[in-house]
């Protein structure tokens, strides 16, 4: 005889309905909680380094240059806003021969605001043994080859060492200094710079040593 009240002709079903559904919602709540736990871990950890567009606009870059040899141009090659930067270790010789031959400088004083004022001098550094440069060429913005070496070059049988643009032929000495007559107009730029240690440079702000 019934007494009104509807059951379940299966009760061992609805225990098994009802144990997966709660399994269900305990993994979805799991796996919310995860991938909300990773969305903000990515904006932390990214926190960490200057973003593209931050680099884009001129954030500072730190560098170790002490392995940086004499007569070495450091690699990989660090970039700044975008662009390539050149170190290069200069040796004593090289450094001895920068006033060697300026008449052949279209801008051998750097009277062009192509630097810092205070890498307005004949090495164009801070330091004068280490050149940080930009290392695009001012006329079209090709990449200048280093030719250190100081002998005759198909180019120009004076060559006192420095970079050469093969792109359209303009020559820059090892401080940088744009060559007489070529299509470059003016000296590659120096990046503002400054010191932390000896062996670390933080290039894009100007310091108390520079």
């Amino acid at each position: 005889m019934s007494d009104g009240t509807a059951h379940s002709a299966n009760p061992n079903a609805e225990n098994t309905v009802n144990t997966k559904r709660r399994r269900f919602l305990i993994g979805s709540t799991t796996l919310v909680g995860a991938v909300g736990a990773a969305g903000a871990a990515v904006p932390f950890v990214g926190s960490w380094n200057p973003s593209a567009r931050a680099l884009a606009a001129g954030a500072p870059i730190t560098i170790d240059i002490s392995r940086l040899n004499p007569g070495e141009l450091l690699g990989p090659m660090p970039a700044w806003r975008g662009q390539p930067v050149y170190v290069f270790m200069r040796e004593e010789s090289t450094l001895e021969s920068l006033n060697a031959r300026t008449e052949l400088l279209a801008d051998p004083d750097s009277e062009e605001d192509q630097q810092p004022e205070y890498c307005q001098n004949e090495f164009r550094s801070i330091n004068p043994e280490v050149m940080i440069m930009v290392g695009l060429c001012t006329h079209l913005g090709c990449a200048p080859i280093l030719n250190a070496e100081v002998i005759p070059q198909d180019y120009d049988p004076d060559w006192q060492g420095g970079f050469f643009c093969p792109c359209h032929g303009s020559m820059f000495d090892l401080a940088g200094r744009v060559y007489s007559g070529v299509p470059a107009p003016d000296n590659l730029v120096v990046p503002p710079h400054y010191y932390e240690t000896d062996a670390v440079v933080v290039i894009g702000l100007d310091g108390e040593n520079s």
